[in-house]
């Protein structure tokens, strides 16, 4: 459930609250001969529409700022994700820090979609990503990957101010490639933008398809430039179905 159907559903409770109490309740006999107040069907109800209304604030407070559930769609994140895993995405940490190597992130993509996705950090500001006979070399060292369903079969470099893919650059007017000026380095990932690859690395829509993706601001470039980027967060929890509950890592 998202956040403005939540709220939609804590409206109606409300109106059939106001609803339901613009009558007070009539005092009835008990049964001894003494008239006293009885709580009636109508005040039970109130009671209870009150705590779901008191439930749906906290939950819309929680979904809003704090944690929220994600469901996958698709095989990108084969074998670590599988699809119709729910997870559970924490909202709230990437608003003090910044995502980490290897963090399973939710993000709006620079691309047009509905939906948010969800794949893996691998390139951090500042640093040189190559992808080689089927091994990503962070730094100049070659990363260890046993989430990864296939070694990629690409090849990927990042130098002269863009992203190569076996050998030619991704086009800015579909990539999210920033200009020139927004790079410290020819060779460097530009302050803002993150390497972004899916654990099923070779039928996965990402970073070596649509370029970087960004925890703020605007898409620099790309079919959704000068649209809002961010991190919706980070998934730290895989909790359905019952028999693949664990922490992600």
């Amino acid at each position: 459930m998202t956040p403005l159907e939540l709220l939609a559903l804590i409206a109606v409770f409300a109106i059939v609250r106001v609803a339901i109490s613009i009558r007070p309740a009539v005092p009835v006999a008990a049964g001894d001969g003494e008239p006293r107040s009885v709580p009636s069907a109508r005040t039970v109800l109130r009671e209870y529409l009150d705590a779901f209304i008191v439930a749906g604030l906290v939950a819309l407070f929680l979904i809003t700022f704090v944690v929220r559930t994600f469901f996958i769609p698709s095989g990108s994140m084969e074998p670590t994700l599988q699809v119709h895993d729910v997870l559970l995405v924490n909202e709230f940490e990437y608003r003090f820090s910044k995502p980490h190597e290897s963090d399973i992130v939710v993000f709006p993509p620079p691309i047009p979609s509905s939906n948010d996705f969800i794949k893996r950090t691998i390139g951090l500001p500042g640093d040189q990503i190559r992808v080689h006979g089927g091994v990503v070399y962070r730094n100049g060292v070659a990363m260890s990957e046993p989430y990864i369903e296939d070694r990629p079969t690409y090849e990927l470099e990042i130098r002269n101010y863009g992203v190569y893919i076996d050998g030619s650059p991704l086009d800015p007017a579909f990539a999210n490639v920033p200009p020139r000026q927004k790079w410290s380095a020819p060779d460097r990932i530009p302050d803002g933008c993150y390497l972004m690859f899916g654990d099923n690395r070779n039928n996965s829509q990402d970073s070596h398809v649509w370029g970087f993706a960004q925890t703020s601001g605007t898409f620099q470039a790309g079919q959704r430039k000068g649209e809002k980027a961010s991190f919706t967060g980070h998934a730290f929890l895989l909790f359905w179905p019952l028999n693949r509950i664990r922490i992600l890592r």
